[in-house]
């Protein structure tokens, strides 16, 4: 791309490259006192940022390469050290980000060039899902039910300085069967503030649940969490969880927020990782739950949970996880087992992988397990779940699980097929 030397002088106004004094002296005889850009030639050329040509012709209305504008940016960059003035340091930052390829040919190293080219980072995805279900009844006949979501979700990250930063989750949901939610009506589902320094990362606001977040907990709190250490890492989160975001036992029972306190350790030791973890919750929803102790005496729940994973080497993993309510009479339990071979990688095309898992998810304890939602095991259920992905294009993923399990409560069988298409960006 080619641009007319005048517009070139920009940089001068941009930079901040032009002094408050200009200089007295024409240094070219093609930029009379009369010109536009007299000032502005006559202070660049005083500065050292353009030279013209030998004849002490400036020549302006000549098109330039982006190698002789960013050999201007450069000078510039000299002439003008980053941190004395912030409107400048910013439109500097995007020249820079605009010309790094020449910059750097010309032995100009622009460093952190991504993190000042812009303040906000936008990532996100377009999803569609097709989900059936075949459900046995008392009398033994099967019901099946087909839902076919369709999400389009934003996760922006604004940078407020070298330690925090803002992030959200906003999504959209259409379902594809009845056209209803297609409004196009966004809600944001998060939005929290994240501080990290060193081995310290804060968080504050409608954050992700930090611990259990597949077996237990996909969801969100309205609170505060810390995560601290190295190989050892603890986590502390509080506030408040929405039961009306977990599985149907516990949804709609008069006291739609809980208490929630959690507290985790986890240990990484290479190929080889454990973790344990505890919540309290605390609402009046555990009074009217039935298979809780002393028939609705208590309002609390304590769950407890330990886990382990296992990489052979690059491409098998084993891991499992068990966790229990110690509140509860019945649906107490949950467990995990799952093996995985390879994996798909979503940046790189054609790489791909499989897995088989037996769950085990009591539905006083799984409270909103991740696996439901993604085409495996519903919270209540206990059986076998197999997927595989592939990466079709790069940032286009393919997903397919089959799912053969029964309900723990009546023991009837609950069969899934599950498909996935998503493009990520």
């Amino acid at each position: 791309m080619k641009k007319s030397i005048v517009s070139a002088l920009t940089i001068a106004l941009v930079v901040g490259a032009v002094s408050t004094t200009f200089a007295a002296a024409n240094p070219f005889s093609d930029v009379p006192a009369g010109h536009w850009a007299y000032d502005a030639v006559t202070q660049l050329a005083a500065d050292g940022i353009i030279e013209g040509y030998g004849d002490g012709t400036y020549l302006g209305n000549r098109n330039i390469t982006r190698y002789e504008m960013a050999q201007m940016i450069a000078k510039a960059m000299a002439k003008n050290p980053i941190g004395t003035d912030r409107s400048r340091d910013w439109n500097l930052r995007r020249l820079e980000a605009e010309f790094a390829e020449e910059l750097n040919n010309l032995g100009v190293r622009v460093s952190n060039l991504e993190k000042y080219a812009d303040k906000v980072t936008w990532h996100g995805f377009l999803r569609y899902t097709y989900n059936r279900t075949r459900i046995e009844q008392a009398d033994g006949h099967k019901v099946n039910t087909n839902t076919k979501p369709l999400k389009f979700r934003f996760e922006p990250v604004a940078e407020v300085n070298k330690h925090w930063k803002l992030k959200a989750r906003i999504d959209a949901d259409v379902n594809m069967r009845t056209d209803a939610g297609s409004t196009g009506n966004f809600n944001l589902i998060r939005g929290w503030a994240e501080g990290k320094y060193d081995n310290l990362t804060i968080g504050v606001g409608k954050m992700p649940i930090l611990l259990d977040s597949q077996l237990l907990f996909d969801d969100e709190l309205s609170g505060a969490g810390v995560i601290f250490g190295k190989k050892l890492k603890v986590t502390l989160q509080a506030g408040r969880y929405d039961l009306n975001s977990g599985n149907s036992a516990i949804r709609n029972k008069g006291d739609d927020v809980s208490n929630m306190q959690s507290a985790g350790l986890a240990y990484n030791l290479g190929k080889f990782n454990i973790f344990g973890t505890y919540h309290h919750l605390n609402s009046d929803n555990f009074k009217v739950v039935n298979a809780y102790k002393d028939h609705g005496a208590t309002d609390d729940a304590n769950i407890w949970s330990a886990g382990a994973s296992y990489r052979f080497d690059k491409n098998f993993a084993l891991g499992g996880q068990y966790a229990d309510n110690t509140k509860a009479d019945n649906y107490a339990h949950a467990h995990t087992i799952q093996i995985d071979y390879k994996g798909t990688k979503r940046t790189q095309a054609k790489t791909w992988g499989i897995y088989a898992a037996y769950r085990y998810l009591g539905q006083n304890v799984a409270l909103d397990p991740t696996y439901g939602a993604n085409g495996g095991v519903d919270a209540g259920n206990k059986g076998w779940e197999i997927g595989a992905g592939y990466t079709l294009f790069n940032n286009v993923l393919l997903q397919a699980k089959y799912v053969n399990a029964k309900t723990i409560a009546t023991d009837r069988d609950a069969e899934k097929i599950f498909g996935r298409v998503e493009w990520f960006f």
